[in-house]
């Protein structure tokens, strides 16, 4: 371990060092769970069982992102996926008065 003299370090220094410790710290127990719980995993693997069953946590489907349904007429790039608000440009379409099947990818 490196010798500090502490008394030496300005407050900016001893500031920035005590970032730096509670990210190394932060990082240290982030890889020790992550192998713990690969060790567990296996082990649960090993006898037949997903770690989740073990532990009795509910793992959730994902759902998978939505496809584009609509196209912005002059951006290619702005999509909708018909999921969520509607974005502006296909609001202004519509209340326009004009079919929004128009938009459709």
């Amino acid at each position: 371990m490196a010798d500090f003299n502490l008394e030496a370090t300005s407050l900016k220094e001893l500031r920035q060092l005590q970032k730096d410790l509670a990210k190394a710290i932060s990082t240290y127990e982030d890889r020790h769970k992550a192998e713990a719980r690969t060790k567990l995993e296996a082990i649960a693997k090993e006898m037949g069982y997903s770690l989740a069953d073990l532990i009795g946590i509910e793992v959730k489907a994902t759902r998978a992102p939505a496809l584009a349904k609509y196209r912005h007429p002059e951006n290619a790039a702005l999509t909708w996926s018909g999921r969520g608000r509607k974005p502006h440009w296909f609001a202004d379409h519509v209340n326009a008065g004009k079919d929004p099947a128009e938009l459709a990818v």
